[in-house]
Order: C-alpha cells, then sequence, then structure tokens
C-alpha cells in the first residue's frame, strides 16, 4: 500500500495546475468545491498571463505582493519549474478580493516582479500598486500535520465548467508533509482543477501553502475514469522571513526587467560627436550584461547633440508606465527651446527587456508650449532651465509622481522667480509662490526650485535665494502633500525660513538656506505604515562660530533635520555642524568648507518601524581643506533619528572606506551622492582623472561597520570607454 501511494504522486508530476483560459461558461455550480458567496477568502486572487494564455490562482500576503505557483510563469512547467527574476516575461493582471469576476469589487492589478523560489512552486509577484479594502492572510506558523483538513481556494475549472466566474473553495485531508510540499487527497470528491495553481491553502484562516499538482479526478475536461482527488501542495509555512525580506526592501533600478540592479551615470558635460558639453548618459546593465550609452543624437532622445545642452545634468527613476521595467527622467537644463536659450526640457526614457530604448514606447518628451497641462501652457524663455533638478517616485498609494523644477521661470512679470512642474497620472499642474496658499512671494531671483526632495508622502521645494526680512539669499523652503489643492497644485502644509520659531538660528545673508533638500519616508512606532518624513535642509552658506560668536566662519555650513507628521506639521529634531574637533560631530568648522550642499537620504526598511539603523543620511561637505589641499571635499554619514556621535562616520579619499587614492585639490568629493537601500553612491567628476563612480556598500558609511569591498565604475573599465568630461556628475 505504502509503494503504490508513492507510485500515484509519482505521476502527479506531469499534472501541474496552471491552466490555459478560455472563454467563460455560463455561471454553475461548481462540484469540485462550493462556490464563496462571501469575503472570508477575499485575499484569493485569479491571475492572467498574457492575452489570456495561463490562468491561475493566488494570494495576498502583503498589500502589494501575492504569493503563488512558479508553474503559472514557466515556460514548460511540466519540465521544469524555473521563471526568471524581474518583470513577467508576458503581460500579467490580476483580480483580487472578487469572488464573483462578473462583479466590480476588489482591486485589478498589474504583475510587474517576480521573485521565485528554486526550492519548490513558489513565486513571490509583486502588484503595480498597493491593494486596499482587502486584508492580506497571515502565514501558518506551523507545518501542515498528517490527518488534519485544510481548506483550499482557487479560480480552476469545476465539473462542468473550462473557465468558472466564481471563486470555489473545498477541503483537503492532509496525508504527509515533507521539507517544503505535502501530499493531499481531497474530501468528499472534491479536487484542485487546471487554474486552481497557486491558489491559497488555508488553516482557521492563515496560510500553510499553495495549490500545485493534483489528479484532478472530476475536473472538467478529464477522463471520467480518472476519480482519484489527491494532490501535492507547496508550503509556505516555513517562508516568513523569505517574505518579509523581499517584501520590505528598497526597490532597485532594473532597466532591462531581469532582476539584477543596474545603474545610470551622467556625463553631463560630455562630448556627443564633436559636440563638447552635449552631455551624455551611461548606463551599465547589471550581471555584467554590457554599457550602453544614451545622448541625443540617437533617433529616439529628442532634441539633437549640441555644445552646451548638458543632457543628464539631472536624473531620476521610476516605474512611470508601471510594466516592471525601470524608467529614467532625464534633464537637458541648458537645451535652447526655440530661440529661448538656456530654456531647458527633460524627457522619460522607458526600461524594456533588451534595455533602454528597444521597447515599443522609447521616450516621451516634455518642454514648455508643447504636450498638455501647465507644461504646454507655460512659455519657454530664456534661462529658464527647465530640468535642473527633478525627482521622482511614488505616492504611498502607489501611483508614479515626476517633479521637475524651472528655477530661472518668470512667473507673471517677475523674473527668475522660479517654478516646478508636477506630474502625476493626468495631473500636470505648475506649482510656484503665487499659486494658493504656497507660501512666500514670487520675487525676482528668489530661485524657487533650485532644490527639491520628495518621498511618498510628501514635496519639498526649496528656494535658497530668497530674501529673508531683507537678509539676500538667506532661503527659505515649502513643504507640500500629494493630496490635490482645491486649485488642482498639490497642497501646501508650511513654510520654513530661519526667522521662524520652529527653525534653529537666524535668517542672515547669504545662508543659503535650502540649497539642498533630502525627504525619507518615516514610520513611527504604533503607527501601521511610514506615513511620516524625516526632511533634511542643507544650509552651505551659513556662516558658523566654534568661539562662542567672537569669530564667524563664512560658508562652513550646516545642516537641520525635522520631522513631517502625516498630519502635516513639522518640529525640528537636530542640527548638525562641524563644530570643534572635541564634539559630537567629526571634523572642524572651517571657512569654505560648505557642509550640506548636498544631501541624499534612505530608509533602508520602509515598511519597519523606523530606527536609528535603518534611516541613514550623508552629509556633503565639498569645500572641505584637508591639511594644505584646499577643496579636497569629505563626506558624513549620519543616523536621521539617532544621536550623532555613535552615528557619524567620516569619509575622504584615501581613507580606507572604500574610497581610493588621496585628497585632490579642487576634487570636491561629497558634491555628488546618493544612496540607495545597500549603498552610497559616491561620484568624483573632477578627478582624478576623466572621472568616477564609487559604490559603497552600506557597512561602508555606518560607525563601526566593515569596510566591505566597493564597486568602481571608471572610463577605460568594466567596458565604460575610455572617454570622460565630468563623469559621476549623476547617479542612480
Amino acid at each position: 500500500m505504502q509503494h503504490s501511494r508513492g507510485l500515484r504522486l509519482a505521476t502527479l508530476g506531469a499534472a501541474l495546475i496552471a491552466a490555459p483560459l478560455a472563454l467563460c461558461a455560463p455561471p454553475a455550480s461548481a462540484v469540485t468545491g462550493t462556490p464563496v458567496a462571501d469575503t472570508t477568502y477575499a485575499y484569493t486572487a485569479q491571475i492572467t498571463v498574457g492575452p489570456h494564455d495561463r490562468g491561475c490562482s493566488a494570494v495576498l500576503v502583503d498589500a502589494e505582493w501575492l504569493l503563488t505557483a512558479a508553474s503559472c510563469f514557466a515556460a514548460d512547467p511540466a519540465a521544469s519549474l524555473a521563471v526568471p527574476a524581474g518583470a513577467p516575461q508576458k503581460s500579467t493582471t490580476a483580480i483580487i478580493g472578487r469572488s464573483d469576476l462578473s462583479g466590480t469589487q476588489g482591486a485589478e492589478r498589474r504583475v510587474v516582479e517576480l521573485v521565485p523560489r528554486t526550492d519548490r512552486d513558489v513565486v513571490l509577484a509583486r502588484l503595480n500598486r498597493p491593494v486596499t479594502g482587502v486584508t492580506p492572510v497571515a502565514l501558518a506558523a506551523s507545518a501542515p500535520a498528517a490527518g488534519e483538513e485544510l481548506k483550499f481556494a482557487g479560480y480552476g475549472r469545476n465539473k462542468t465548467e473550462w473557465a468558472p466566474l466564481k471563486l470555489h473553495t473545498a477541503a483537503y485531508t492532509v496525508d504527509s508533509a515533507a521539507a517544503t510540499s505535502a501530499t493531499v487527497t481531497g474530501k468528499d470528491g472534491a479536487a484542485a482543477c487546471l487554474g486552481d495553481a497557486g491558489g491559497p491553502v488555508v488553516r482557521a484562516g492563515q496560510l500553510v501553502g499553495l495549490s500545485s499538482q493534483s489528479s484532478q479526478g472530476g475536473c472538467y475536461g478529464i477522463d471520467p475514469a480518472q476519480t482519484s482527488t489527491a494532490g501535492v501542495i507547496s508550503r509556505v509555512d516555513d517562508l516568513k522571513s523569505w517574505i518579509d525580506g523581499k517584501v520590505g526592501a528598497t526597490r532597485i533600478v532594473d532597466f532591462n526587467g531581469d532582476g539584477l540592479e543596474d545603474i545610470a551615470i551622467a556625463d553631463p558635460a560630455g562630448t556627443v560627436g564633436t559636440d563638447t558639453t552635449a552631455g551624455l548618459v551611461r548606463i551599465v546593465y547589471g550581471g555584467g550584461k554590457g554599457v550602453a550609452e544614451i545622448n541625443q543624437d540617437l533617433d529616439w532622445v529628442a532634441g539633437g547633440a549640441e555644445p552646451g545642452d548638458w543632457f543628464g545634468d539631472s536624473m531620476d527613476t521610476v516605474d512611470w508606465n508601471e510594466d516592471g521595467y525601470t524608467d529614467l527622467v532625464v534633464g537637458t537644463t541648458l537645451e535652447d527651446v526655440g530661440t529661448a536659450a538656456d530654456a531647458g526640457f527633460f524627457d522619460i526614457l522607458y526600461g524594456a527587456p533588451g534595455g533602454m530604448g528597444t521597447g515599443a514606447l522609447k521616450s516621451t518628451h516634455f518642454e514648455q508650449g508643447a504636450g498638455d497641462g501647465a507644461i504646454k501652457a507655460a512659455t519657454p524663455e530664456a534661462g529658464d532651465r527647465m530640468g535642473d533638478n527633478v525627482v521622482a517616485g511614488t505616492t504611498a498609494a502607489g501611483e508614479p509622481y515626476i517633479v521637475v523644477a524651472a528655477p530661472g521661470e518668470k512667473v507673471g512679470t517677475v523674473a527668475k522667480a522660479g517654478a516646478a512642474f508636477y506630474l502625476r497620472g493626468s495631473v500636470n499642474v505648475a506649482i510656484h509662490q503665487d499659486k494658493a496658499d504656497v507660501p512666500g512671494a514670487a520675487e525676482a531671483n528668489d530661485g524657487f526650485g533650485t532644490s527639491l526632495a520628495a518621498d511618498s508622502n510628501h514635496i519639498a521645494i526649496g528656494a535658497p535665494n530668497e530674501v529673508i526680512g531683507g537678509d539676500a539669499a538667506a532661503g527659505n523652503l515649502a513643504v507640500f502633500s500629494h493630496t490635490l489643492h482645491a486649485d488642482g497644485h498639490p497642497k501646501p502644509l508650511f513654510g520654513l525660513d530661519q526667522d521662524l520659531d520652529t527653525v534653529s538660528g537666524g535668517a542672515e545673508a547669504n545662508d543659503d538656506f535650502a540649497w539642498s533638500l533630502s525627504l525619507t519616508d518615516y514610520r513611527p512606532s504604533g503607527s501601521a505604515t511610514a506615513n511620516e518624513s524625516i526632511l533634511a535642509i542643507g544650509s552651505p552658506g551659513e556662516a558658523m562660530s566654534t568661539d562662542g560668536g567672537a569669530t564667524q566662519k563664512a560658508d562652513a555650513g550646516r545642516v537641520v533635520v525635522g520631522r513631517v507628521t502625516a498630519a502635516g506639521a513639522w518640529s525640528e529634531t537636530r542640527q548638525l555642524w562641524q563644530g570643534t574637533a572635541d564634539d559630537d560631530v567629526s571634523g572642524t568648522a572651517e571657512a569654505g568648507d560648505r557642509m550640506g550642499e548636498t544631501l541624499t537620504a534612505v530608509n533602508t526598511a520602509p515598511r519597519a518601524v523606523s530606527t536609528g539603523a535603518t534611516m541613514r543620511l550623508a552629509v556633503g561637505t565639498p569645500g572641505e581643506a584637508l591639511g594644505t589641499t584646499a577643496n579636497a571635499g569629505a563626506i558624513h554619514t549620519f543616523s536621521l533619528v539617532a544621536a550623532a556621535g555613535t552615528n557619524d562616520r567620516w569619509i575622504e579619499a584615501g581613507d580606507g572606506d572604500g574610497i581610493p587614492g588621496t585628497p585632490g585639490t579642487n576634487q570636491y568629493l561629497g558634491r555628488n551622492i546618493h544612496y540607495t537601500g545597500t549603498k552610497l553612491y559616491v561620484g568624483m567628476p573632477y578627478g582624478p582623472g576623466l572621472g568616477a563612480l564609487y559604490a559603497l556598500p552600506m557597512s561602508n558609511t555606518i560607525t563601526g561597520g566593515t569596510v566591505a569591498p566597493v564597486t568602481v565604475y571608471k572610463p577605460g573599465t568594466g567596458g565604460l570607454p575610455n572617454v570622460g568630461t565630468r563623469f559621476g556628475a549623476q547617479a542612480r
């Protein structure tokens, strides 16, 4: 008996139950399970791969993630369950929380990323946006036990229908459990059928496994002589740490959707053909898959390479069309538009399976006076510098957005007051200081938009040239939410300057307050999500004193850090400056340091309650003199929310943190920095040589962290051409 049972299960290996879809038959009662009429199994999803090529079931384990069978996506599941990581090879949709597919409840989403297991028939599938109104299922804490009863659900065939419209459920009895699977038998003649693969198998509402294989006794289209309801489920009760690690990780840049991290490196002063300072961007694909150059002489990139364009002067990334491939937003700050010199524009360049520029949709171009919305309504004028700054990301609801600055924009008749443009879905609006409820007033040379920062909750726009109380270039900023004001632009929350009681210090001429900004999501204790933000504000022109005020160190610089609550309230939490050699911050404040000229922040665990270890800030001090070496530059790294003294690491060239060589005159280390969830990118476009970019592992940037090997991107190495002018000026 034991031997014959083993033979029977062996034959089930080819009976994987990922189903090809056909037209839906009229509704009928499922014989192989009971139709669901309530929301008990609302976490169950139906997946459609390709244009109805294959259908499966799945289960919501996080607002953005489904768990389902790898066989749903395998090219030939009978031969192999191997599934490539990254974007699905075929367009895939999911319906979640809809027990009757003819209804409208629940949510419809696209599957944009796959994270497969290699040891069982399981894959995580990321959705393009979070699902609201459906509670994800919790994982069971123990393995299935022989003899226990488990419930299963799915959208597969029943006895009389090829593609039923209703979710159905039934019960399994567990026969035996192995390390990654369990054998089961359907009770009361019920069996899992084609289309049920990946559906949830639960114990008291907690997820134990996923339906994987079945004898399919009684299923539509199966030989009536087959009456066995035996099957195999893939265990998931032991996958909590794996799921939490994947779900909670920060997103990587992946232009070709292969699950490997790529990087875009700009040389905005690079030569294209014979055109100096035309600018270019080099894409380095992960896994040694090559290097590509993007410039304006390509037929799918707007404009044409010309001297002084500075293509790549600003960059950021976002999956703008929500297809699973990262897209690149590129500013060309000094592009002439018609007769308007240095009007500037920007482009979205789309990722695709073959790399940037290989898909059906290659790019979308934006310039003032063209397109639609506020950008079309604007007029390109000399010195607008549209694209001088750009930030992109997704809102808390998962909707992609882009904010692009035009700090030289005329507002009404006010020259160079500055503006920004906000894009999200069909929203295309301008933001400036003459808009309703926006703090401040549009004045000549404010430069509103000189700095930008945004996260899923808030937007910050700086005007470091703003006059405060008669003090020129004292600087201010405005903070907004992604919720729209009645007038259509993002809702203003508050403004900040150093003459306010809520900000330390005092406004003085040439402080350059808000010269740089950084925002990152923050999840306070007691909150279910990261619905707050930590805002860092650089004031590199600030004069600081190390002797009680007797002597002021001009342009020493400082950084103000504070919290923006979900309700839109601000509170300063700390200020950071170099002070003296004996205080908690490394270094000594000196004239010309310009600490805070650049900032970059990251939450390395955006789903977890934020801690001092997960909230990181890097501060550039590019004017730092090291010994007698002027403008060598340095970088401070801190925790955004923990004390500086035990969380301060000093980074300079040749100090053992991973940047080789020795400090050089006018290298301005720290002028080009960018955090991801796992590393700090440090650009050295001013030399030595043709420029370079260093990817420092996170441990290299943490006080007491182990120094790990650094990835180096340098012209003439790793497939990069041996040419460059300001290579490493931007990296994303």
